[in-house]
């Protein structure tokens, strides 16, 4: 019997954190995100500021969690289709390609709005963190491994990788000053996501070759 009301509330909390983040890039996307404030955003969501605050830090974090909402949930359930043929190694690289390479049809003039404003970028770069612990369980789940420590440095190894190649992609371009920042500096973001994972494919393929000379034969 307790567990319903547990899960009601949760709904309501999702609901409510989906409420927000809608609001605040409708808001954005129709009077420009510098011209948004808090207030605003929890008004056109009806809360209150203070309930505002239980969700979100700043404005900024909400308009990006509209285009990036779930996708850590999209990342874990991408490495867990993969076939079985396919390495660790290259599940973690396509689902997190995937995943953080295509926003979408109707968030693509977002995207566009989030790498042209300094503030947004920052946050932008910032939810690469989020990832970390819904890829630990995933890898964790695909090693079949008994020891969560592997998995959690393994995880945490590619926040940081994606990370890196995030804010390399939203840097502005000193080269291009009528991009008004919109730049993809060394190549398309599927590239530097690429690029900044490959030094970890040993350790995947080390992890998940341990995990096979464990596992019943």
């Amino acid at each position: 019997m307790t567990a319903q009301p547990t899960g009601l509330r949760e709904q309501k909390k999702q609901a409510t954190r989906a409420a927000l983040r809608e609001a605040a890039l409708r808001l954005a996307m129709t009077h420009g995100p510098e011209n948004v404030r808090v207030d605003d955003i929890a008004e056109a969501a009806g809360v209150s500021p203070r309930t505002y605050n239980n969700y979100f830090s700043s404005r900024e974090q909400a308009i990006v969690a509209a285009v990036t909402a779930e996708r850590e949930a999209r990342v874990a359930a991408a490495i867990a289709a993969r076939p079985t043929g396919v390495g660790l190694a290259d599940a973690v690289a396509d689902a997190i390609v995937e995943q953080y390479t295509d926003p979408g049809e109707h968030h693509r003039d977002a995207l566009l709005m989030i790498t042209t404003h300094p503030a947004l970028r920052a946050a932008f770069v910032d939810t690469a963190g989020t990832v970390e612990h819904p890829l630990a369980d995933a890898i964790a789940h695909r090693l079949g491994d008994t020891d969560p420590h592997t998995a959690r440095v393994l995880a945490a190894s590619v926040a940081a990788a994606i990370r890196i190649a995030l804010h390399q992609w939203v840097q502005p371009s000193t080269a291009s000053p009528t991009t008004s920042g919109l730049v993809v500096p060394a190549g398309s973001l599927p590239d530097l996501l690429r690029a900044a994972l490959a030094p970890l494919a040993p350790a995947l393929d080390a992890a998940e070759e341990r995990a096979r000379q464990r596992s019943p034969q």
